[in-house]
């Protein structure tokens, strides 16, 4: 289905979308940050100027089409969004990265895109400096305003009618095939790539979230994840083709803060952000009275029994009726309490956290998507009837998808085709080829199926699948989904390939196994020493033995170790998205490993 709606013809390039809400639907707070406790508003003229003497700076200084600029932003700016446009505007080429990277990372994507420019935060500034000095041919500035080493076009104010010229000339110049950034991808099995996107493969996505989502001028959104991250940014984007007002969150550790402060309609979010919000919930049946334990209980199974339709049973509206008032409604009110959607991606969201928080009044939808298609190829609708959990909804207009279905099965690898696939990887033709077939298709690396109407359910990782030793294939995403439906598993991570039987490293949620220690009389001391001890593996044993019930024998798991610490990203055994790197975590706890298979 193409996208038609004469509404969308007026952007073609990223950059063309502050002139779209300028003209359209001009809005004087487009966005929002904190300075010194209190919410200053940008208006979108005010925004475009400080685009075009951003510009006029990296003109001023040189800087020509297609050289490269590093950002390394840890939450989202007006500051960040103004020296992406402007860049834009005049070809330069963006590389936003995770700070999260290691120095040897950063180092390897700063040579090989030969990056003249980057700008990072405070607690990246010394690292990229290092690595600079190194590298012998990058500048380095900070975002932060106030020191001596700040980026100098944010106080550039020698605009000449020649650097105007100059930028008009070379606005009119960038076509909407070419390259606009280069996203290096977080890589699950450690092996990231720069991703190539144009102007034509976000434009896409940004029409087909219009298309999609229930957003209208001047309502209020929060953006918390990283400008690094690809939903993020593309969202960013569509919320100011929507002229939603936008506010950025501070930093990862006052967002809940915001919430509340901003109360914002609609967001996006990762899975863990609601997972830790369903964790709090688990907490408190185990602190709390018993009559509170139990309406709480209570409240969650009702919530958990929500399904999205046109008419929901008598019966189940006057339980869902008591348990909001009751408990769920709480839920809402943690969110600012005019939260009406919500949208989540980068990972898989457990169904029924999904259900929970739109029992409680916030509409949830999973989408799906890669650095790859930049970043959508589907997602759950918020009419009736159009979000079923557990899937990640229709493709998204104008775009095909089908299955390359495996023998004998209805599962296959999910291939895409569309103006939203990559121009590339960078310098990587052969990763390229093995990519994107002659005809066009992106191989994803994802298994799944379509479902129901049409809707796409994700099953696993085609390069993570494999065969136990007497011949079983083992899907890991799918179990380590599964397992982690227990209160006390926050993490887990199923090993099995080329060994006669499944075990599993698990990351226990020490907070409530903590409350579950005190109320059941067991001295807790630290988490190191509490994952030896005999009636936390008891417990433990207990959970999982309850979870491998529904399952095939060859699916269950035999054996598992108790991970004294959190798994992190500094360690590089997350990805930027949170999703287990398995080389890493294999190698970290190699001897945890054997042991459990002698």
């Amino acid at each position: 289905m193409e996208i038609t709606t004469s509404r969308f013809n007026d952007f073609s390039r990223l950059f063309d979308l502050i002139s779209y809400q300028r003209n359209k639907y001009p809005n004087a707070s487009a966005f929002n940050y904190k300075l010194d406790g209190r919410w200053v508003n940008i208006s979108i003229q005010h925004f475009e100027e400080q685009v075009d003497l951003i510009s006029e700076w990296l003109l001023d200084n040189g800087y020509q089409k297609e050289e490269k600029v590093m950002l390394i932003p840890v939450i989202g700016s007006p500051d960040w969004m103004a020296i992406d446009f402007a860049c834009q505007q005049i070809g330069v080429v963006t590389v936003p990265v995770h700070a999260t990277l290691t120095s040897e990372e950063l180092s390897t994507i700063a040579n090989e895109t030969k990056a003249r420019l980057c700008i990072t935060v405070d607690s990246q500034h010394a690292n990229i400096k290092e690595i600079a000095d190194a590298l012998g041919n990058l500048e380095v500035y900070s975002i932060e305003r106030n020191r001596l080493d700040s980026f100098p076009a944010f106080t550039y104010r020698e605009s000449s009618p020649a650097l105007r010229e100059r930028l008009h000339q070379l606005r009119a110049e960038v076509n909407d095939s070419d390259l606009v950034t280069i996203m290096y991808t977080s890589g699950s099995l450690g092996e990231p790539k720069g991703v190539m996107l144009s102007h034509r493969n976000i434009v896409h996505n940004i029409k087909s979230i219009l298309a999609c989502f229930p957003l209208e001028p001047g309502q209020r959104v929060l953006s918390f994840l990283p400008f690094s991250h690809i939903l993020e940014r593309a969202m960013t984007y569509a919320y100011l083709a929507f002229s939603s007002s936008i506010y950025f969150s501070q930093n990862r550790e006052t967002f809940t803060q915001d919430f509340l402060e901003v109360r914002p309609y609609f967001c996006t979010s990762v899975p863990r952000v609601l997972e830790k919000m369903h964790d709090y919930l688990q907490a408190q049946l185990l602190s709390r009275h018993w009559l509170k334990r139990t309406t709480i209980r209570w409240a969650m199974s009702v919530g958990k029994e929500y399904k999205e339709r046109h008419r929901l049973p008598l019966t189940y509206r006057f339980k869902l009726l008591l348990a909001r008032l009751l408990v769920l409604r709480h839920w809402r009110k943690k969110l600012g309490g005019q939260m009406r959607y919500m949208a989540v991606g980068a990972a898989a969201l457990r169904p029924e956290i999904g259900r929970l928080l739109s029992a409680s009044g916030v509409q949830v939808v999973e989408g799906y998507g890669l650095t790859e298609t930049a970043p959508l190829v589907s997602i759950n609708r918020f009419e009736p009837g159009m979000n079923r959990f557990g899937t990640v909804g229709h493709v998204i207009p104008g775009i095909e998808v089908k299955i390359e279905k495996m023998e004998g099965s209805e599962e296959g690898e999910i291939l895409v085709k569309g103006p939203n696939v990559m121009i590339g990887y960078y310098q990587k033709p052969d990763a390229t080829r093995d990519a994107i077939d002659g005809e066009g298709w992106l191989h994803t690396g994802d298994i799944g199926q379509f479902v129901g109407r049409g809707f796409l359910k994700i099953t696993d990782r085609k390069k993570e699948i494999f065969k136990t030793s007497s011949g079983k294939y083992i899907a890991p995403l799918f179990l380590q989904n599964h397992f982690a439906q227990s209160p006390f598993i926050q993490r887990c991570m199923v090993i099995g390939f080329q060994r006669p039987f499944v075990t599993a490293l698990i990351v226990p949620h020490f907070e409530i196994l903590e409350s579950w220690c005190i109320t059941h009389g067991v001295h807790w001391t630290a988490p190191e020493f509490m994952v030896h001890n005999i009636k936390v593996m008891q417990l433990l044993k207990e959970e999982i033995e309850k979870l491998n019930q529904p399952l095939s024998n060859f699916q269950r798991i035999r054996n598992f170790v108790l991970c004294p610490t959190e798994w992190s990203t500094e360690a590089g055994e997350l990805t930027a998205t949170l999703k287990p790197v398995r080389v890493v975590l294999e190698s970290h706890y190699e001897k945890e490993i054997e042991k459990m298979y002698q």
